[in-house]
């Protein structure tokens, strides 16, 4: 295993292997599949057409269109404009065949730290396991530059980093991760004595148990022209290809939460000044206090309180001007800023579960361990379906923090065998 990330961390840095992207490294579709190989542990490289004569020769042939680029030369040969991000990962074979025919004793939706936290238990501890994420593994904790207050990492480690071990640990105990799939619906009819998920791209899975790790969406919010800027100035995360877009310009990050504040640190490494724009008054409510030390530390770091952005321009290539306005006196200001980081926080992923009876709160969490079963207190994990359970972020009342996260996937393993071992055996 340590030979296996060694050599895939080696290949990543000097970028070798993997698939091959053809177009301007500014250019929103590269930045797009640049950012979901890397946040997948991919290694891959760029070749910008305008200093590479192989790169324009190639476009040339197969790109009539601007449109069409980037191209993505996968290690196959095979050649793909634009693809999305599922085309790519079937040209790369990060989605596997067919799964109909497989019935899993537990399928995980969600690759954050709960839900691979939850895989390398379950997997270890012998039950086929199941692992389906939408875009990447690790989840909002897999963006973070740097996590310093995780136990037994004292000098800190990137949420990456760390995610990228859960999963190859996963990968090892014979977990099947499936990434991107995203889930669609679940039918908890259990004919035939199983759970039916249904899956975006189309496949259909099989489980005995379910556990809900899906975590939260980036919450976009409420500004003037934000649908036209993302990928093309926009960003939700921080991760060193964002970093090297803004080496040395103006950046604002928007957000005062811990995700907020790691972003600040790392991207004031690489920009000029980073404006971190909050809507209250202060930092104190909602961040660590290391972090509030490191960001009041670091002289390019301007933080602006009691301001939000209003509106953003720019044309087809990207952003150019950002207005905000000072929610107190209402002045509204406007700056030349090419890049903007938003960490508003995060809405639960629950919409998949309409329809399945799984109890949420008011606001979209899940509700867990309310319900009893012929007078015996269930687990604290489960939902009001039992064999259905949910951890992490998603899950109604839970720490949204790293740690606890994992906690609760290492937790829920011991409900997933109580249920299991209730059951009678389903055939394979």
């Amino acid at each position: 295993m340590r030979a296996l990330i060694l050599r895939r961390v080696a290949l990543i840095q000097a970028g070798l292997g993997g698939p091959v992207l053809i177009g301007s490294p500014s250019l929103g579709d590269v930045v797009r599949l640049q950012g979901f190989l890397s946040r997948n542990g991919i290694p891959h490289h760029v070749l910008d057409p305008a200093n590479d004569t192989d790169a324009a020769d190639l476009i040339a042939r197969y790109s009539p269109s601007p449109t069409d680029l980037p191209l993505v030369v996968a290690p196959d040969g095979t050649v793909l404009r634009n693809p999305s991000e599922v085309d790519l990962a079937y040209a790369m074979g990060m989605i596997g065949g067919p799964i109909r025919d497989k019935l899993y004793d537990v399928a995980v939706v969600g690759g954050g730290p709960a839900g691979l936290a939850t895989a390398v238990y379950a997997a270890s501890e012998g039950l086929s396991v199941a692992v389906l994420d939408a875009r990447h593994f690790g989840g909002q904790a897999g963006a973070s530059a740097r996590i310093e207050n995780y136990l037994g990492f004292p000098t800190g480690i990137s949420g990456q980093a760390l995610a990228g071990r859960a999963y190859n640990q996963a990968q090892k105990f014979g977990a099947d991760l499936m990434i991107p799939v995203e889930a669609k619906s679940l039918d908890c009819s259990k004919s035939g004595g199983a759970f039916g998920l249904t899956t975006e791209c189309g496949h259909f899975l099989k489980a005995k148990s379910i556990v809900v790790a899906s975590g939260a969406r980036y919450r976009r919010p409420t500004i003037e022209n934000l649908d036209k800027f993302e990928g093309r100035g926009v960003w939700y995360w921080a991760s060193p290809i964002e970093g090297k877009l803004c080496s040395q310009q103006e950046i604002i990050l928007v957000g005062g939460g811990n995700s907020a504040g790691q972003a600040a640190v790392f991207l004031s490494s690489h920009a000029s000044k980073v404006r971190m724009m909050i809507r209250s008054g202060g930092l104190a409510d909602s961040m660590s206090r290391y972090l509030i030390d490191r960001i009041m530390a670091t002289p390019n770091i301007e933080l602006m309180i009691h301001t939000e952005i209003v509106r953003l321009e720019g044309a087809e290539g990207g952003l150019e001007r950002v207005h905000w306005r000072n929610r107190r006196t209402g002045i509204e200001t406007a700056g030349d800023i090419r890049n903007v980081f938003l960490f508003v926080g995060a809405d639960p992923a629950t919409s998949w579960l309409k329809g399945c009876g799984v109890e949420l709160d008011r606001t979209g969490f899940v509700v867990t361990g309310s319900q009893c079963e012929e007078g015996k207190p269930v687990s604290g994990l489960e939902t009001s379906v039992p064999g259905v359970f949910a951890v992490g972020d998603v899950r109604s009342g839970s720490v949204k923090r790293m740690g606890g996260a994992i906690g609760e996937g290492a937790q829920v393993v011991a409900a997933l065998h109580g249920f299991l071992g209730d059951k009678p055996a389903q055939p394979h």
